[in-house]
């Protein structure tokens, strides 16, 4: 299972969008400011996220949900 997720950063009110197979993790990568586009944004809130069935997939809606193509 693949998640396409949005963050929403407290520090500059700007979203985040990416695709992982394991949310959990990721979201404590962003947090720990282990992701560099992330690292000097924190605190980050899981404000949206969804399932797909593959890579291929997630990456296609996450391309969509940041330049809606």
């Amino acid at each position: 299972m693949y998640y396409v997720y949005v963050l929403h950063s407290a520090k500059d009110g700007h979203f985040y969008t990416g695709s992982t197979n394991d949310l959990k993790r990721r979201l404590v990568e962003h947090n720990d400011g282990r992701v560099g586009s992330t690292e000097k944004r924190r605190p980050l809130r899981l404000i949206y996220y969804e399932a797909c069935l593959n890579e291929t997939d997630a990456r296609a809606r996450e391309k969509y949900l940041k330049y809606g193509m």
